[in-house]
Order: structure tokens, then C-alpha cells, then sequence
């Protein structure tokens, strides 16, 4: 993990810190990281299928298909609801926590493997105003993309 994406994480951690206790706080941020993650990857896994040739004729197919194809590449599937540019996009919402929460939902209920594991706990935080929507916004600067992602996730 190179130097600009630790300090991107240790500021979304230092964005908590004066709000709630280390052991909750890290909860906050590691379910967004993950929800991050997770966006990223299935959105390079989009693109990749966009550049298969079948897929350029027949670009019809590929909202029909995606979820096979994350299937096939063991990838998870994330509805559009839980996607992160929707997540960005209405981080400025007084219901961003609401939002969030839905998402972990939506991507537990797609993912079996992932049901009931996911913090749940986003519209229920006793944040200042915006605080979660500047949280949001730092982790949108994280990038999981172009090779980041297996180094992040601890694979070579």
C-alpha cells in the first residue's frame, strides 16, 4: 500500500476519533473501506467485460449477465443501490446513515457468504452533522483500482 492511501485511511480513522471510542469507530470505517472495495472491484470487473469483444457487440447483455460473470470470477455482486458513486453522490443526504445501512443489506442479501456480517450500524451513529458525509467523501479519494486492490486486500 503506497504512502498517499495510508494517510487517506488514517484520515478517515482521525475523522472519528474525537466522536466515539477506537473499537466502534473502526467498525465505521472498515465497513465503508469494504464497501469502497468491493465497488471498485466489481466496477473493474464491468469494464473488463465491456472490453470483451462479445460483449462490444452485444452490449445488451452485460446488465444481464454481470452477475454470472462476477460469479465466475468470484467477485461479489453489488446492486446499484449499494454501488459507491451512489453512496458518494448522496453522502450530503440527511439519511446518508440510512443509506449505508441499506447498502450492507442489499450486498448481504446478493452475497449469502456475507449474511450477517456486515455492520449495520451507520444510521444509529451519534456523529455531528456531516461528519459521516465527510467520512464518505475521504473514502471516495481511496482508489481500489488498477492493481491497488490485491495489494490492499494482502494478495501479490
Amino acid at each position: 500500500m503506497d504512502n498517499a492511501t495510508k494517510q487517506k485511511l488514517w484520515k478517515t480513522a482521525d475523522q472519528l476519533r474525537s466522536n466515539m471510542d477506537a473499537a466502534e469507530y473502526k467498525h465505521v470505517v472498515l465497513g465503508l473501506i469494504f464497501l469502497k472495495y468491493i465497488s471498485d472491484s466489481f466496477s473493474a470487473l464491468r469494464n473488463k467485460m465491456q472490453q470483451d469483444d462479445y460483449y462490444k457487440k452485444n452490449p445488451r447483455y452485460i446488465d444481464e449477465d454481470m452477475r454470472d460473470y462476477c460469479t465466475q470470477h468470484n467477485a461479489f455482486w453489488v446492486p446499484k443501490e449499494a454501488r459507491w458513486e451512489f453512496l458518494r453522490d448522496n453522502a450530503p443526504q440527511p439519511n446518508i446513515g440510512k443509506l449505508i445501512d441499506d447498502a450492507m443489506l442489499s450486498i448481504e442479501k446478493e452475497n449469502p457468504k456475507l449474511k450477517n456480517i456486515l455492520n449495520k450500524n451507520y444510521a444509529r451513529l451519534s456523529l455531528p452533522p456531516g461528519r459521516l458525509a465527510a467520512l464518505v467523501n475521504t473514502v471516495s479519494t481511496i482508489s481500489f483500482e488498477n492493481g491497488q486492490t490485491r495489494r490492499i486486500a494482502g494478495r501479490k
